[in-house]
């Protein structure tokens, strides 16, 4: 250790000095306070997550990251696919290792061994994994260069560790890491934490069959799904929801209250039935009139653009692997290598960009809010596509916002109230986080410095706290992006605002101030849905397929005690579609209690029972969903009114 010393500027300002060379926990330990070394498990160094091993050579900005902490789980869940990866060679010697990273709730691990695992192999391999973990084997870090990787794992058997390090060396690596526990060793980039007493508990989930780098021509692997937490409690909570989640699944309850399907003849595009479309044209209606309400116009531009649009965008050199091409036949003729000229419009930014530069503006016509629907696709990967919410078809709430730069602070406030209002309007919790500069990136960084301030002063002055997410941007501007807790607890990102100076720059966008000049606007890309089916699928599993009245696909059923009274009840309904409502009247063969059932099982809000004492009276027996068997009768005109009152948008 050097008799230098360095500064450590903590997450509150706060700077201490300590001797260059100290690692990081024992940094922690001694200049923090041993509480906070027992949590830690993982750091973040100048922007850089690392182990607490690695020392501080420099003048450091340092954060740690304790086990309350989502960084802290991820990087435990990293541990635990190492853990297994360890009891699977341990209980199946032979069997050759591949990748194991961590993935949202947990992680997964592939292997070579030739046939698939039992369920009583996972319970094996679960209880050996929990094993290590009660050894609390120390992570230990060590760098070789690619020709001591190589041999180690040539000589180990493990071939497909060889070809990922060859592949890694062949892109210019020059020293690669290893992790070890015990005497099992991995060839990762980490970080990791401590030790494996600190994963805390290990649950193996399920198997499956998967290929070797994702490619069908290559090998099949037998990869095993897993979640670690911390403790049990934090376990048992999980499973607990996770259990909730499966009764809330939205394909499950899309199936069981038709709302849409999925073709094989169309991958990743939902087929909406007459109820999922309602529930579809509700949200598009909701949306059209906040957005008019609120200064927006509504505009649709094309679907099919030719590549100079999206190589001005940057989005040809930056996104081109995710949009679906076309080829020209015109260029495939004159022997063009490339023909594929044209592609679907994956977002609508750059076709608002040439709707903006059609006509001169002034500072006048600014703030200039456009508004659109428009279908969008996008050339997910086939093993990505689950539901809806991932989907290769889509349309978003989208807006781009331009705007003067005094103008951004009070554009943000705006659409930080709006969506507020909407995410209210359905019982979604949310929290905001500010994303700043990724690695990949258009513009300087002098642009880059000038949007973030803008951004992060518009957010000083809502008062909105937001979570730093450093190199979280959008790849030509920073962002503030928003969160959504739904009825179980699940964290969705949802809303987003974008600010970018970037594309008025490569589009020439201007606007004539108020000097008679040529300016700059800026531009705010937002969307509060973000997409239509990712949105609905997050409000099926919310509510359970319990929609509230005003957004319910079939808001009233109805349904009679005998035949002789359906003129009656098709006049009621008739009534009431009239007035807006949706209404379902029921007139099939069997009978009331067993059609009753059926609308409670369909969680259609109110149903209507009407027999002779109704028609006689011109009243309804209403049973509401959910409230046992109650009903309560009124007066046809009385219904009428409530239902308009509840139907309303919030």
């Amino acid at each position: 250790m050097s008799d230098a010393s360095v500064t450590v500027t903590l997450p509150d300002g706060s700077q201490k000095q300590t001797a260059a060379g100290t690692s990081i926990g024992d940094f922690v330990r001694d200049s923090i306070g041993p509480g906070l070394a027992k949590a830690a498990v993982v750091a973040k160094a100048n922007g850089e997550l690392v182990d607490l091993t690695r020392t501080l050579d420099q003048d450091t900005r340092l954060e740690i990251f304790t086990t309350k902490t989502p960084e802290a789980l991820e990087a435990a869940r990293h541990d635990a696919a190492h853990i297994v990866a360890d009891a699977v060679q341990r209980l199946f010697p032979g069997t050759q290792v591949t990748i194991g990273p961590s993935i949202e709730n947990g992680f997964y691990y592939d292997f070579d061994r030739g046939q698939p695992f039992t369920e009583e192999e996972l319970v094996r391999i679960e209880a050996e994994a929990n094993k290590i973990i009660a050894a609390d084997l120390s992570f230990r870090r060590t760098e070789v260069s690619p020709d001591e990787a190589i041999k180690m794992f040539t000589a180990k058997g493990e071939t497909f560790k060889v070809e990922i390090i060859q592949d890694i060396v062949a892109k210019g690596a020059k020293v690669l890491t290893l992790y070890s526990h015990g005497d099992w060793v991995d060839f990762c980039e980490g970080p990791h934490g401590p030790s494996t007493g600190r994963v805390g508990v290990i649950k193996l989930l399920s198997s499956s069959a998967a290929y070797w780098r994702g490619d069908h021509r290559n090998k099949s692997l037998q990869r095993i799904y897993g979640t670690a937490f911390f403790d049990k409690k934090g376990l048992d909570a999980w499973l607990k929801q996770r259990e909730e989640a499966e009764k809330r699944d939205h394909r499950r309850l899309g199936k069981d209250l038709d709302l849409f399907h999925f073709h094989p003849y169309s991958p990743g595009s939902a087929f909406w039935t007459p109820k999922g479309t309602a529930i579809y044209t509700v949200l598009s209606s909701y949306m059209r009139q906040l957005a008019l309400s609120n200064g927006y116009v509504e505009i649709k531009t094309p679907l099919l653009y030719n590549k100079g649009l999206w190589e001005t965008s940057g989005h040809w050199g930056k996104y081109k692997e995710n949009m679906f091409l076309i080829e020209d036949s015109e260029a495939k003729a004159a022997g063009d290598p490339d023909p594929h000229h044209f592609s679907l419009k994956p977002m609508n930014c750059p076709s608002h960009h040439l709707y903006y530069g059609f006509k001169k503006q002034s500072y006048r016509d600014l703030p200039l809010r456009l508004h659109t629907q428009d279908v969008l696709h996008r050339n997910e990967a086939a093993g990505s596509l689950g539901g809806l919410t991932r989907v290769r078809q889509f349309a978003q709430d989208d807006a781009h916002i331009y705007c003067r730069e005094d103008q951004i602070a009070e554009e943000v406030k705006s659409f930080v109230k709006l969506l507020d209002h909407v995410y209210n309007a359905v019982g979604l919790k949310y929290t905001a986080k500010f994303a700043t500069r990724p690695p990949q990136r258009i513009g300087d960084d002098a642009m880059w410095d000038r949007a973030e301030a803008a951004l992060k002063s518009a957010l000083d002055g809502l008062g909105l706290e937001a979570e730093l997410k450093p190199g979280d941007g959008a790849f030509y501007g920073p962002k503030i992006d928003f969160d959504v807790s739904d009825s179980i607890g699940r964290k969705w990102q949802l809303g987003t605002i974008q600010l970018d100076y970037a594309a008025p720059e490569r589009f020439d966008l201007t606007y004539v101030g108020e000097d008679g000049k040529s300016h700059r606007p800026v531009v705010l890309h937002r969307a509060i849905y973000g997409s239509f089916e990712r949105f609905i699928a997050i409000l099926i599993e919310h509510f359970a397929g319990a929609f509230p009245l005003w957004l319910a696909p079939v808001q009233v059923a109805i349904v009679t005690i005998a035949d002789r009274v359906n003129d009656h009840a098709r006049s009621v309904a008739t009534r009431l579609t009239a007035a807006g409502v949706r209404v379902m009247f029921d007139d099939r063969t069997g009978t009331m209690q067993g059609k009753v059932r059926d609308a409670s099982l369909q969680k259609i809000p109110y149903t209507l029972v009407i027999g002779d004492k109704e028609v006689a009276s011109d009243q309804v027996s209403v049973r509401t969903f959910g409230a046992d068997q109650k009903m309560e009768t009124m007066a046809f005109d009385a219904f009428a009114q409530r239902i308009a009152v509840e139907a309303r948008f919030p």
